[in-house]
């Protein structure tokens, strides 16, 4: 460790796992379990708005909405959530984590409210108010990616700084299970108390009474963990990396971090000055690139990939598990009936493949490191996302589902232990504290650009269910996943280390550029 770094960092590197870093697990990840029940419950509610609202446009596919439709239902909170991760990474950096962590709670609980409150007379006007809500949902979910990465990491020490990180994002997995479990709670309630359609008692094209409660109760259901976080996070002290190295005051953050922690920390104000004098460059300054810039483009790059196939495999399940046989075929069923078989495999899927995939990455962070779980994981969902596509013909039957259900269960599983949740730990460690949260933000938001094209793009080749046209996007998603494994490169290990060391704060940079330098100067002297 070079001689200027102040011994807060140390001590928080330094300091022993104990109960508080815990409890600021439980504190940001439950922003992400909101965040992932928010944005993929939507999954499992999208076919009963198509029965409900636009029953007449495929008599022969009931529950199928328009493409346009479609899109912008499942694509909305994405574009939301672009814009809010930019915003609130910016107020991260610049008022403080804290002061804006709240508000990105406040947000997601009125809008997932106001979601299932979404009325209005006619269909158009139901699904514009709930693209509304949702647009504004995803604005404060976006937030909370940059801010609770980046507070978990200045809480972290450095031994379990990675496994704290990415368990604060498998509180994503628990978000999505409990969004296939919800749903299929809520949708076998109601066809237990009403048990005969309402509309034609003896078609199953006919849409159960009540059913157009079910959808907005399933979404109003989301802003309950986030009322059940909001006072423990407004509870939390700022991080004592901001308020030494961003705010200057090194004896506030020694009294907020021995309040939380059991760590004995000094005030070295006079040698704080040092510090930011050493690392008092903006983001977009020659200085910061020369550093920085190869590993912004390489956590941006990764998670834009990234998120073009994980997007790609949560939003259009509910089109690839009749093709598999996990549920019925939408002619066969009623709506609420379609609901609770939609969810049922999701749930099944998330509990053997998704949820697994995130506590293996939290169990081996610290022992493989992040950079070969990444090449790992991107490298095992191309290899059986290409199977998937070459062998579709012989998969996509009644005889070979389970071996389908297997090898797309595994492609969650390596999503997940592998670059779902590397892209997300990387970004939180790579880059100086005064643009930590921005450089996050950057890196999620493209992620979401990856969203959005599945979203908007890949989706195309699966609403219909057409054989040739899933096949192609399973191969499309192969080439992509590929193309992440060699952005790759682009990052570095960060296991063992401190912030400082990983992004020069320290004082490590400036030797190596001085030595350089020097040596140049001695090269030009000989010659």
């Amino acid at each position: 460790m070079a001689s200027n770094n102040l011994s807060i960092l140390e001590a928080l590197d330094s300091a022993k796992t104990q109960w508080y870093h815990v409890k600021a697990i439980v504190i940001a990840g439950m922003g992400f379990f909101t965040d992932a029940y928010d944005l993929f419950c939507i999954a499992t509610v999208s076919k009963l708005l198509g029965r409900l609202y636009f029953s007449g446009e495929h008599p022969d596919e009931p529950g199928k909405l328009p493409l346009g439709v479609n899109n912008t239902v499942l694509g909305v909170a994405l574009v939301g959530t672009l814009s809010g991760q930019l915003v609130f990474g910016y107020l991260g950096d610049k008022l403080g984590r804290k002061k804006v962590y709240g508000m990105t709670l406040l947000l997601m609980m009125i809008c997932a409210i106001c979601s299932g409150l979404s009325f209005g007379y006619g269909p158009k006007a139901v699904i514009g108010t709930l693209c509304f809500f949702r647009f504004w949902l995803g604005f404060g979910i976006g937030g909370d990616y940059p801010l609770s990465a980046t507070i978990m990491s200045e809480y972290a020490n450095k031994r379990t700084r990675g496994a704290f990180i990415a368990a604060v994002f498998a509180m994503q997995g628990m978000g999505i299970i409990f969004a296939g479990l919800v749903s299929m709670t809520v949708s076998k309630l109601f066809l237990m108390a009403n048990k005969a359609p309402t509309w034609n008692d003896s078609h199953v094209h006919s849409t159960q009474r009540n059913a157009d409660y079910a959808w907005r109760i399933v979404l109003m259901l989301g802003a309950l963990p986030a009322l059940l976080t909001y006072y423990w996070r407004m509870k939390m002290p700022e991080t004592g990396r901001y308020t030494a190295i961003i705010e200057g005051n090194a004896k506030q953050a020694a009294s907020d971090m021995g309040r939380v922690l059991d760590v004995e920390i000094q005030a070295e104000q006079e040698k704080l000055a040092m510090f930011k004098s050493n690392n008092d460059y903006p983001l977009l300054s020659e200085k910061f690139f020369q550093r920085h810039g190869r590993h912004l483009i390489g956590t941006m790059s990764t998670w834009f990939l990234l998120d073009i196939a994980f997007y790609s495999q949560n939003l259009t399940q509910k089109d690839i598990f009749p093709v598999m046989g996990l549920t019925k075929k939408a002619p066969e069923v009623n709506a609420l009936e379609e609901m609770f078989e939609i969810s049922r495999a999701m749930f099944v899927v998330a509990m053997f493949g998704t949820f697994p995939g995130y506590w293996f990455t939290v169990a081996f962070i610290e022992k493989i490191g992040r950079y070969n779980i990444q090449l790992m994981g991107f490298l095992m969902m191309s290899i059986f996302m290409f199977i998937i596509g070459i062998k579709y013909e012989y998969l996509a039957t009644k005889e070979n589902r389970w071996i389908f259900a297997g090898l797309y269960g595994l492609t969650f599983f390596f999503a997940n232990f592998g670059p779902n949740s590397t892209t997300f730990v990387l970004p939180a460690e790579l880059f100086p504290t005064r643009v930590r949260s921005t450089c996050h933000a950057m890196s999620a938001a493209a992620g979401k650009a990856g969203a959005m094209v599945s979203a908007f793009g890949i989706q195309k080749y699966t609403l219909d269910s057409n054989k040739d046209k899933i096949k192609t996007a399973m191969i499309i998603l192969a080439v992509t996943n590929m193309l992440g494994f060699f952005c790759t490169f682009l990052v570095t290990e960060t296991k063992g280390r401190s912030l400082e060391e990983i992004s020069g704060e320290d004082g490590s940079m400036d030797k190596e550029e001085a030595e350089m330098s020097n040596r140049g100067h001695r090269h030009v002297q000989e010659n």
